[in-house]
């Protein structure tokens, strides 16, 4: 079983249309994972990651329910079955 990484839809353009994109390639972590997919579709991981390497700011990225900055980043598990969630951060008043 895959990995499922679920993109919103502004960054759709970057996934050639796809809301879920899935991983074969074996991962253990999220940044496997992201790192699988830029290989894929680096226009979309450089808008999630900076030159760095780490997570952007204003992206949030969620395994399950739990934002991925209260885990362990980009080092947080992951296994057969997973789903990962970008989401861009929301702000204003």
């Amino acid at each position: 079983m895959a990995i499922s990484v679920v993109v919103p839809r502004a960054l759709t353009p970057y996934t050639r249309g796809a809301g879920t994109l899935v991983v074969e390639e074996p991962c253990t972590t999220v940044g496997d994972a992201l790192a699988a997919i830029a290989a894929r579709l680096p226009a979309l991981t450089d808008r999630v990651l900076t030159e760095q390497g780490e997570i952007r700011r204003h992206v949030n990225v969620f395994v399950g329910d739990e934002s991925v900055r209260f885990l362990d980043g980009l080092g947080t598990r992951v296994e057969a079955g997973t789903v990962i969630t970008i989401v861009p951060a929301v702000s204003g008043g």
